[in-house]
């Protein structure tokens, strides 16, 4: 047992421990630069609704979606190589350009070798790589090879936006002051927001490649954190209907949450018709998703619309 005197100047010590370990997190907390280019800071952005693409000319839907055209960042690693493979083989071939990016090279499959183990070093690779090598891509989606990804719906989402501003954009989280998008739901990046990232590295202060010093941040909170010194804010993707379309859950789990929290609703509460990934699903789930999207249709049900995202040139999906 501890006398009063005892327990006072431990009560001191802890006390004191607390307040630095608060100031230190006060310390990394990056904070906006003064006289960024602009204050693109709202937090939801919305895919358009059928009744605003109603008021476009055909022609115009069909320039708009000839010009959006997506370069994945796809993250992988020897060790989950059944994934990898999965990935390569479904809804990667719907990228417009789709580059894989490993910590160490594979025989088996094809991908840059950025030879780094640490995580957050090798994305932001990944990111420069991708930045040099985007020809007249102005969108780019970042993944790992767990996550199933519908294209055509991110395009759509990003289909009015303009890719000379700032979008960062997926499912928008919240740790602490911190506001970012979930690495495990992807990452949507415009071409502007990618190019204010790429300069931020070269500033070790505000952006360390090799994270703080005293403890690391994952890479989504990284990322966040340096997007954040150059006025880039997460936003959440949301349909028309203010629905998130970046899923952190499979589809049947979605289902099964619906089936509880929803009963009399199950499809309605479950997610977004235009949802653009979901997690968390095995490869051969994943395999099921490619017939369920791209191969299924039901006989008699016409698809008159005039916008339509075809798959890359050379793409052996549908």
């Amino acid at each position: 047992m501890f006398s009063e005197g005892g327990s006072f100047v431990k009560g001191m010590l802890l006390g004191g421990l607390f307040c630095l370990v608060v100031s230190l997190l006060a310390s990394f907390s990056p904070s906006t630069e003064s006289g960024s280019e602009d204050h693109h800071n709202h937090h939801h952005v919305k895919a358009a609704s059928k009744d605003e693409l109603t008021h476009l000319s055909d022609s115009h839907i069909k320039e708009l979606s000839n010009q959006v055209r997506v370069y994945c960042v796809i993250m992988v690693q020897p060790k989950i190589l059944v994934y990898w493979a999965t990935a390569a083989e479904t809804w990667s071939k719907h990228c417009d350009k789709a580059v894989f990016y490993t910590s160490e090279q594979s025989k088996a499959l094809e991908a840059v070798d950025l030879n780094e183990k640490d995580e957050w070093a090798r994305l932001r690779k990944a990111l420069k790589h991708a930045y040099d090598n985007a020809g007249d891509l102005r969108w780019f989606f970042v993944a790992q090879p767990t996550t199933f990804a519908i294209i055509e719906n991110l395009k759509y989402l990003v289909l009015t936006k303009d890719p000379s501003q700032p979008f960062y954009l997926g499912n928008a989280m919240k740790s602490g002051e911190l506001e970012y998008v979930a690495y495990d739901s992807g990452i949507a990046l415009s071409y502007e927001a990618l190019r204010r990232l790429v300069n931020i590295f070269q500033d070790e202060d505000k952006c360390p490649e090799r994270g703080r010093a005293l403890w690391k941040l994952s890479e989504d909170k990284q990322l966040a954190a340096c997007l954040k010194y150059t006025g880039v804010f997460a936003e959440n993707g949301e349909d028309a209907h203010g629905k998130g379309l970046f899923n952190s859950k499979s589809v049947e789990t979605l289902i099964k949450d619906s089936m509880s929290d929803n009963p009399n609703n199950v499809v309605e509460g479950c997610c977004s018709d235009m949802a653009v990934t979901f997690n968390g699903m095995s490869p051969s789930q994943m395999h099921v998703m490619m017939f369920g999207v791209y191969r299924l249709r039901p006989y008699g049900h016409n698809f008159l619309d005039s916008l339509v995202f075809l798959p890359p040139e050379g793409s052996e999906n549908d």
